[in-house]
């Protein structure tokens, strides 16, 4: 029978290990990674805007008629 051998482990990018486990350090996010486009939702805001100032104006303007 051959002799068991202990596998080492190796260390990931320069993380430390200490008892508790492997310390994984990790980068600070930059505006490059996260640029999102919000222009179609801009565009949706402004005609929801729209649409509910004409139906409020044109609640107002029925109430003096109806009313």
């Amino acid at each position: 029978m051959s002799k068991k051998q202990k596998r080492s482990v190796s260390q990931m990018n320069g993380a430390a290990t200490s008892a508790a486990g492997p310390v994984i350090r990790r980068q600070s996010p930059s505006a490059e990674d996260f640029n999102p486009d919000y222009s179609a939702v801009k565009s949706d805001l402004k005609r929801i805007g729209i649409l509910a100032g004409s139906f409020i104006a044109l609640l107002v303007i029925l109430s003096f008629f109806l009313g």
